[in-house]
């Protein structure tokens, strides 16, 4: 009897537990984890202490719409893959290219057109492609800066410039930081960012050239299918709010005829 009582009770324990660890589930089933590089604007970035910018407040209205609890978790960009592995992350919505990354991502439909051009000093001399030959150039760690300088169409290039090679640096601010105080010479970086550098600081200006062409657009776990495409189909809704969209374009500097989701 004793042991009937005992198994009784264990298993009155186990059921409460599960129903514990369900209703546990089901608060954390509401709340997403959007991982993003907190220096990356206009896109996402720190200001006054809070996290602004274009894909953070897109990314708000998105969720907020969906019903979801948004937390935003700012991330070192070279532990991406394995923050979202790990589910630290729920996805990353950060000025991320599709380009390149096509099959290693679920991804939402392409929001936004976006360009790598070259960041100079405006007194630098540096006009065209060829004035960078002998010049130190720099762009972000595992960014899409990167990605373009590395691809075979390039390989010339980059091998004009000092040392055949071109540095990395963690973040954009900190690579702009060295381009102003004369480290480097030139930065390879997103149309978007060139263009809120060159209005958060003066005397800097973008080469008339593009390195490459791309896209962005929203990566979730491979896998992950039914929670992107409900993400991708509210942000296809969102899109069509004019005066929402044409908003946030004119507060972080970023063309409107470039969103892809009009």
């Amino acid at each position: 009897m004793k042991k009937f009582i005992v198994g009784l009770l264990s298993f009155i324990l186990s059921v409460a537990c599960v129903f514990g660890a369900t209703s546990c589930k089901k608060g954390s089933d509401n709340k997403l984890v959007l991982g993003f590089d907190a220096e990356f604007p206009p896109y996402g970035y720190e200001e006054n202490g809070q996290y602004v910018g274009f894909d953070i407040e897109y990314a708000k209205k998105v969720c907020g719409n969906l019903g979801y609890e948004l937390e935003l978790k700012p991330i070192d960009w070279d532990g991406k893959d394995g923050l979202l592995k790990s589910g630290a992350i729920d996805f990353i919505w950060n000025g991320f290219t599709y380009q390149g990354r096509e099959n290693d991502y679920e991804w939402t439909k392409q929001y936004l057109d976006n360009s790598i051009v070259v960041l100079v000093k405006s007194d630098s001399g540096i006009v065209t492609f060829s004035d960078l030959a002998g010049k130190s150039v720099a762009a972000q760690s595992d960014s899409s800066g990167e990605t373009a300088l590395n691809a075979e169409e390039n390989a010339e290039l980059k091998a004009s410039f000092k040392g055949g090679a071109f540095a990395l640096e963690a973040d954009y601010n900190t690579a702009c930081t060295k381009l102003v105080a004369g480290t480097y010479d030139a930065i390879v970086v997103d149309v978007g960012v060139a263009k809120y550098l060159c209005q958060s600081k003066s005397g800097l200006t973008i080469l008339d050239d593009a390195i490459a062409t791309e896209t962005y657009a929203v990566g979730f776990l491979k896998g992950n299918v039914e929670l992107c495409k409900k993400i991708s189909d509210e942000m296809e809704k969102v899109g069509k709010d004019e005066a929402f969209i044409k908003g946030l374009c004119e507060k972080y500097g970023v063309d409107y005829n470039s969103f892809l989701l009009k």
